[in-house]
């Protein structure tokens, strides 16, 4: 072979192999061709040794994103054709900047300011500790001028707009970017400061498929059980938010709004109804004031509201009006009735339907009935005198005399048969009737016990025992 081929195919040689020893300077050269050409030539020198470079198809037009996607080898290197694959460029794409301060995309309210870059944070005292954080966001021309931050507008990044260092709370910050963006040592100028812009927008440029978010895991080293579990559990719900089938739909922006309008209008249903429950409440404090003064007049309390023994007696009946049946207690009335007559009595206290006449009751009925009256009467009176809102007339006519005397009669021993015989009233209505008055006996008992009035509780003992048969407390009416 030729010398002069070969010394040429060395130097290509010594040049592809980026052989710094080789490159001297021109007068170096000139004086060592003697040298090569007279130095032992071997086909060993011929060796051309090459590195492993990335190899994309590389456009004018394309970022560094579009030109690995349409790369057949990037491709395969990464298998772009998974998700898993697309998340591991997007690691790659975020470790080739090597920036040195986060990026944060912050909400206010409605205001989207998109992201903004941290220059500093510091810590504010108080109870609950808020952390103020300095961001360099993108304000319009208009806001940048203004110097109170509750005036200031987010600009697109998109649009002609200033980068200005504003102060928000840490609550604000929606996202945290693993990104970093470089920072100059003087930020005063306008010019520094859209330079940042610049910094952003060509970032973002870069992720198309938006940038990647700083692990709390991967990237601060947080190792806590509860932080795995949490991030655990925000992957399985974003997994449901992306799989869901209105994340495809075309009107998902109006359908949301829509959504949102629907759960204002709801918060402010039940915001008015709290509204009106604490105005009812108000209505209620002055009812109960006056309900008080009842009992006070009537001997229920002390002006100490109190409960007195009239008033713990009165805490043992509810399925009847509790100061009309105490008042007769106190007063007697039932210490020389009989136990017929007794049952009788309370059977008005449980009746509340209508019936067609008033029955013909005889002297031990209506004597009794009287008494009834007359206490209600002057229960109402007091009530009226409190300023309670009553009718004394249907207060009294409230106390309905119509099964007495089926009463009385079926006390005393008569059949089921004999005493519908005696009045208009619906059976069903006489079964539900003695029903509720074994209750009130019951209740009349303990009310007798709490006085300690013997021979009472033992006459509504027996008066319980008496209505206690037949059909009208059988389980079943098919037995």
């Amino acid at each position: 072979m030729d010398e002069s081929i070969v010394i040429i195919l060395q130097s290509h040689v010594l040049r592809l192999n980026h052989n710094q020893n080789s490159i001297t300077n021109s007068n170096d050269d000139n004086n060592n061709n003697t040298s090569i050409i007279n130095s032992k030539l071997s086909m060993d020198c011929i060796n051309i040794k090459f590195d492993e470079d990335i190899n994309f198809h590389l456009l004018r037009h394309w970022s560094l994103y579009e030109s690995i996607c349409h790369t057949h080898d990037m491709i395969i290197s990464f298998k772009l054709w998974s998700s898993r694959g697309l998340s591991q460029l997007k690691e790659f794409l975020a470790d080739l900047d090597n920036e040195i301060l986060c990026k944060y995309s912050v909400k206010s309210g409605d205001l989207n300011f998109d992201w903004c870059v941290v220059l500093n944070f510091h810590k504010k005292p108080g109870e609950k500790p808020i952390y103020i954080v300095d961001v360099l966001a993108h304000l319009t021309l208009e806001s940048a001028t203004q110097k109170l931050t509750a005036e200031i507008q987010p600009c697109p990044l998109s649009e002609r707009g200033e980068m200005k260092a504003i102060p928000i709370q840490h609550t604000l910050i929606r996202d945290i970017s693993a990104i970093r963006v470089y920072l100059p040592d003087d930020l005063r100028t306008k010019e520094s400061r859209q330079n940042i812009l610049k910094s952003v927008q060509d970032i973002i440029q870069r992720h198309p498929l938006g940038l990647p978010l700083l692990d709390p895991i991967r990237d601060i080293g947080i190792k806590s059980n509860d932080m795995i579990s949490y991030i655990k559990q925000y992957s399985i719900l974003q997994t449901r938010l992306d799989e869901h089938p209105l994340t495809k739909n075309v009107q998902l922006k109006y359908i949301y709004e829509q959504y949102e309008r629907k759960a204002n209008i709801e918060k402010q249903v039940i915001d008015a109804k709290n509204e009106l429950k604490k105005a009812q409440s108000l209505l209620q404090i002055g009812d109960l004031k006056r309900h008080k003064r009842v009992l006070r007049r009537l001997g229920y309390c002390n002006s100490a509201d109190v409960i007195d023994l009239k008033g713990r007696v009165a805490c043992e009946i509810d399925t009847g009006d509790e100061l009309v049946t105490t008042e007769l207690l106190f007063n007697g009335v039932f210490n020389d009735l009989t136990v017929s007559q007794a049952c009788a009595l309370l059977s008005c206290f449980v009746f509340q339907e209508k019936a067609n006449e008033m029955p013909k009751l005889p002297q031990e009925l209506s004597g009794p009935l009287r008494l009834l009256q007359e206490t209600a009467r002057r229960v109402a009176r007091v009530s009226i005198e409190s300023k309670i809102d009553m009718d004394e007339e249907r207060y009294v006519d409230g106390f309905k005399p119509y099964m007495m005397d089926v009463i009385k009669a079926w006390v005393d021993g008569q059949s089921f048969s004999s005493i519908c015989k005696m009045t208009t009233i619906f059976e069903g209505s006489i079964v539900r009737c003695i029903r509720r008055l074994e209750e009130l006996l019951r209740q009349m008992c303990c009310a007798a016990k709490a006085i300690g009035n013997s021979e009472l509780e033992a006459k509504f003992t027996e008066g319980t025992q008496k209505i206690k048969r037949d059909i009208v407390f059988a389980a079943s009416l098919y037995l």
